[in-house]
């Protein structure tokens, strides 16, 4: 009989290889501060981020939280760089 060989094995990716109870777990482990953090360090990187914050509108009883782009709620904050005039002239 001859050896099977398993080297050219792919997953199908039929199901998930960490159980829900452990993701659950390891977002809640997660203080709000941290994920603030986590959102500030991203919104640095030039990511997307969302950000929720409370309605501001009180008519709309329904919806307590909207989320809105954290590029109209925080500021960039590029650190200030000097333009270097290569013109002659100057």
């Amino acid at each position: 009989m001859g050896k099977k060989s398993r080297a050219q094995y792919t997953s199908k990716g039929q199901r998930r290889n960490v159980s829900k109870w452990v993701r659950k777990q390891a977002r809640k482990e997660i203080t709000p501060l941290q994920r603030t953090l986590n959102q500030q360090a991203a919104f640095r990187k030039g990511k997307n981020v969302m950000v929720t914050i409370p309605n501001p509108s009180k008519t709309e009883t329904n919806k307590p939280f909207i989320r809105v782009s954290a590029k109209e709620i925080w500021k960039s904050s590029k650190p200030f760089i000097m333009s270097q005039n290569t013109g002659d002239g100057v």
